[in-house]
């Protein structure tokens, strides 16, 4: 049996962040390697490659002239986390070629920040330790007012993927009742993970605590602004843990600013973000530099999920760690490529 060709070319990651030893050494008994790093390959490396390559595990270009020169083609791991505008996805559906994004990785990482978050917010910790700072803290009940106990709180999850998943998981000990929308999702699936299905609306407005889990999509960029924040009750706490392209950001930042809502966010609408944006001075937001996924335990869980996959795939067996992409919403999609590891 001929021995397969697997090119890599992983930026914006690199080989050693993203492949454990053991790992790596998995994947160095599948096949032989081509790996390109620090540079991504140019056109003329790939032209010398694409014929005897069987397997692409990285983010390069891949337009259907591209893809004809690979007739031996068979996957292509994404491993940055999105699936991106840069292949021809209906080439590949045509020709078997599956294409596929290593992004269940990120879930553990996104849902233990999400539910951090949540905590914050709920007892107001972090604007109780900066009272402290400033000599101004209350004590006892006066210093609980705009506080509430998160056990038991109403919970609304709008999106309902991989991350959002991992986050119901992490709720279980705190005995959160569950109402959840996502349009791309059966009623069936989201009674099964323990939620109620509901309208946005509903999950709106009936709820202590919502999370924002929805990938971006041709459909919802800005679906979440002035009428439904206008929804949430007053004390509520609104987390968004995806892409800020689904929310109208102003609209979040006046809703905070008007003091009804507390609000974290781990994403911005342009990163890095304005310096002098007025959300950063507010005192009832959470703000993080869209850091909650870039851990090192996130990065080399991707490696795994890509080997794992690969193993299946070279066997004849359908991948089940990674997305794969589907021809009915792939092209829906429109999340940003990261610029940075």
């Amino acid at each position: 049996m001929p021995i397969p060709q697997i090119i890599i070319d992983p930026l914006p990651r690199t080989m050693e962040m993203i492949f454990d030893a053991e790992t790596r050494r998995r994947l160095e008994n599948l096949g032989t390697l081509i790996t390109f790093e620090p540079e991504p390959p140019t056109e003329e490396e790939l032209d010398r490659v694409l014929g005897e390559t069987d397997v692409l595990i990285g983010q390069t270009t891949l337009p259907s002239s591209r893809l004809e020169r690979a007739p031996k083609l068979r996957a292509i791991f994404n491993v940055e986390g999105n699936f991106l505008p840069n292949i021809d996805y209906e080439y590949c559906f045509a020709h078997g070629i599956r294409v596929l994004v290593a992004s269940p990785a990120f879930a553990t990482s996104v849902a233990e920040m999400a539910l951090a978050f949540a905590l914050d917010l709920a007892r107001d910790i972090s604007a109780a330790d900066r009272d402290f700072r400033h000599g101004v803290e209350k004590y006892g009940l006066e210093s609980n007012r705009n506080s509430f106990l998160f056990t038991g709180c109403k919970v609304g999850l709008i999106g309902f993927g991989d991350l959002a998943r991992a986050f119901r998981a992490l709720l279980s000990p705190f005995r959160c009742p569950v109402k959840a929308h996502d349009p791309w999702m059966p009623d069936r699936l989201l009674l099964a993970h323990d939620c109620l299905p509901a309208t946005l609306d509903e999950v709106l407005s009936t709820s202590d605590a919502v999370f924002v889990f929805a990938s971006v999509t041709s459909e919802n960029q800005g679906f979440l602004g002035k009428r439904e924040f206008s929804l949430l009750r007053k004390g509520a706490i609104f987390v968004l843990m995806s892409r800020a392209a689904v929310v109208d950001f102003e609209a979040l930042t006046e809703a905070v600013e008007s003091g009804r809502i507390k609000a974290a966010t781990d994403v911005f609408p342009v990163e890095p973000f304005a310096a002098d944006h007025r959300i950063r001075t507010l005192p009832n937001v959470l703000l993080s530099a869209h850091r909650t996924g870039g851990m090192k335990e996130a990065f080399l869980e991707i490696g795994r999920l890509v080997v794992s996959d690969l193993e299946l795939v070279l066997r004849g067996l359908p991948p089940i760690s990674c997305r794969v992409a589907q021809p009915e919403t792939v092209g829906r999609m429109r999340s940003k490529p990261v610029e940075n590891s």
